[in-house]
């Protein structure tokens, strides 16, 4: 009975989850190709070393490239994650559950990483209104994927029970 409550919060973060990660591939990817396509006139005039730099964006600051390339690797890995996860919930068994784990605690750790930059972002300052909306969902979708980790491996020991002795 107590594992049908770790389902059911499970398949809900993980729905929830698919759609931030969604939008934050989606403002990332746009972050992308704005960057490719503006940064050729916007770099031909800064010096030599930041000419050479391959992450500008003329957006932003400093830390925006990092944190666009951070974010969209982020939003993929999180996405597919989510969406094997869900197969993974519903079968809930003991090696599709570790299965569930390990790519969840990845995707965590992905996410922690694009939200530690977007808080270098945000400590730098002047951003425009898309980066914003994507330093705030990727603040989010970390905290939500931190829950959906949590309970999945409290589902984890629900299913399999710990081992008393050794034989």
């Amino acid at each position: 009975m107590a594992s049908g409550g770790s389902k059911s919060v499970a398949l809900i973060l993980l729905a929830l989850n698919i759609v931030l990660y969604f939008v934050v591939l989606v403002i990332a990817s746009w972050a992308v190709n704005h960057g490719i396509q503006r940064s050729r006139e916007s770099a031909s005039v800064l010096s030599f070393p930041v000419h050479l730099f391959p992450i500008y964006f003329p957006m932003g600051n400093m830390a925006t490239g990092f944190f666009v390339i951070f974010s969209l690797i982020a939003g993929v890995v999180g996405f597919t994650t989510s969406v094997t996860g869900l197969h993974n919930i519903f079968q809930w068994d003991g090696p599709s559950l570790h299965a569930a784990a390990i790519s969840s605690l990845t995707t965590w750790a992905l996410t922690i990483l694009a939200m530690g930059f977007a808080c270098k972002e945000i400590e730098l300052g002047w951003t425009d209104s898309n980066l914003r909306t994507l330093e705030t969902i990727t603040i989010i979708v970390s905290a939500t994927q931190l829950l959906c980790t949590s309970v999945i491996h409290v589902g984890i020991s629900e299913v399999i029970p710990p081992r008393v002795g050794r034989v």
